[in-house]
């Protein structure tokens, strides 16, 4: 397996990592392997590859599996990927102290990057998937870097999100809102990896792929947009005609449902009492208390859209610097931001000063465009 040497050129783009973050994440893994009683662990997944490397992209396709694998060891970080990778990935994406390997493009790259920590350490490397819970919880806290690269990403998908619907009419499609949209975070560097439409027509759904229907007197749009790693999530409405009473009512109780959410994600609390909370939330509001189980709650955010969505079984405890996306929902109205919960309580990173909202128990929480 040859290593491959960095290039002298200036890249177009730099690893976005952060030199003490990265030390930080390497502790902490080192402290999974003295746990497990183990010298390597093989990282293969995007979520644990994108988080371990700070950053670095590690893809081709969005739909397709990571081009690279990284073997952590005590001697250091090793970087594994095919020969037509190498050079992209060391001149862009890899950082400072992860040597680099290559394999050729029709190799087997798993199996190459275990070979590999076969040779270094004389055993077999401890697979990812024995260590999903402790690598899930290494990941929690964000770091100063990741919450600075984190609420970046967030701000340019809220800012994207008004500067589209803004700019729509009852007329276009929601094929042409979720274009529109798609152009705007790509052109911010950012991946959109859902992107979701309804108009008025198809309003009953809670994941609506976009179709050629237009919008017509009230459309919501729904982001998940990846960069550096992390993905930021939001949900925006629009109306361009006079809201019904019934329609404000949802919308208020709603936002009293999240509030209630919010209210709940304290340092410690585990996810499966929030669940357990937001049941509750849904018939304190007047939705019901099954509404729960017609649509997921969200949860956990950061390096998966959720890492991991809240469930009954979900016993991992809520930590300070721990980024959320919550979406509670009810017939015909969602609300859904990217936060992070400080010391000071939660922060929202999705909001554009410029979006209307309304303030609901102390933060301001978005409404519905009027147009």
């Amino acid at each position: 397996m040859a290593r491959t040497p960095r290039p002298e050129a200036t890249p177009a783009r730099t690893a976005p990592g952060v030199p003490a973050d990265r030390a930080v994440k390497r502790r902490r893994v080192l402290d999974i392997l003295n746990a497990a009683g183990r010298d390597s662990l093989l990282l293969t997944s995007h979520t644990a590859l994108t988080w371990y490397l700070d950053g670095s992209r590690v893809h081709i396709s969005l739909a397709g599996d990571p081009v690279a694998a990284v073997l952590v060891a005590r001697d250091g970080d090793h970087l594994v990927t095919f020969n037509n990778e190498a050079g992209r990935i060391a001149a862009e994406e890899l950082p400072d102290g992860v040597s680099l390997h290559e394999v050729p493009w029709y190799g087997q790259l798993h199996d190459a990057a275990a070979g590999l920590g076969r040779d270094l350490t004389g055993d077999v490397p401890l697979d990812e998937a024995a260590v999903t819970a402790e690598l899930r919880a290494a990941r929690q806290p964000l770091l100063p870097g990741e919450s600075a690269r984190y609420a970046r990403l967030s701000g340019d998908l809220a800012r994207a999100m008004t500067d589209v619907l803004s700019a729509a009419r009852p007329e276009d499609t929601e094929l042409a809102l979720a274009a529109a949209l798609a152009s705007h975070l790509v052109a911010a560097g950012a991946e959109p990896l859902v992107l979701l439409c309804s108009g008025s027509s198809r309003s009953g759904f809670r994941h609506p792929l976009a179709t050629h229907a237009p919008v017509g007197r009230r459309a919501m749009l729904v982001a998940c947009a990846r960069r550096d790693g992390l993905v930021a999530n939001a949900t925006r409405w629009v109306r361009f005609d006079a809201a019904t009473p019934a329609e404000r009512d949802a919308e208020s109780r709603i936002a009293a449902v999240e509030a209630d959410i919010f209210d709940a994600t304290v340092p410690g609390v585990r996810l499966a009492a929030i669940l357990a909370e937001i049941t509750a939330a849904y018939a304190r509001h007047g939705f019901g208390q099954g509404q729960w189980e017609l649509h997921h709650q969200g949860g956990p955010a950061g390096y998966a859209g959720r890492d991991p969505r809240v469930t009954a079984s979900a016993e991992d405890a809520v930590v300070l610097n721990q980024p959320f996306t919550w979406n509670p929902s009810g017939p015909g109205v969602k609300i859904e931001d990217t936060v992070q919960l400080t010391g000071s309580g939660i922060r929202v990173l999705t909001a554009d000063p410029r979006w209307p909202s309304a303030p609901v128990n102390g933060l301001e929480r978005p409404i519905t465009l009027q147009l």
